[in-house]
């Protein structure tokens, strides 16, 4: 059977959605992989973009607001963000919790040069957690 993830941020628009691309292509069909966000802001387009640089297309992803998940019994929720991790809503099953505070590269300021830099070192570092965590908890 499949492990159920959920990825959740403040607003699913950035660094659940880079987690969530990178959960999918570890997992390689081996997880069900879901994310939202405790608001929704959007699919960020520097999100797309900086995925798109390393090979995968997250533009088909959408913003989802955590209450459309609520009937799903997930095997793990990532929080990606310590609001997300401080406002995330009780989960009523045997999910395992895990937390890792990403810095928010949607906040980055400065040159286009500095701001795609920034997402550039975010998405690395999503993509080093993604990678240690499929194969810690889901091979």
């Amino acid at each position: 059977m499949k492990k159920k993830i959920l990825v959740l941020c403040t607003g699913n628009s950035c660094r659940s959605q880079i987690a969530e691309g990178y959960l999918r292509y570890f997992a390689e069909n081996k997880a069900e992989v879901y994310s939202a966000g405790i608001e929704t802001h959007g699919v960020n387009s520097k999100a797309i973009e900086t995925m798109a640089e390393d090979g995968i297309d997250i533009s088909d992803h959408t913003s989802n607001h955590i209450n459309e998940y609520q009937n799903i019994n997930f095997d793990f929720v990532i929080t990606v963000c310590d609001n997300a991790k401080e406002n995330c809503p009780y989960f009523p099953n045997k999910a395992e919790k895990f937390h890792y505070n990403f810095p928010d590269p949607a906040k980055a300021v400065g040159t286009e040069e500095v701001v795609k830099q920034q997402f550039r070192d975010v998405r690395l570092q999503i993509k080093n957690y993604c990678r240690k965590f499929i194969s810690d908890n889901v091979s």
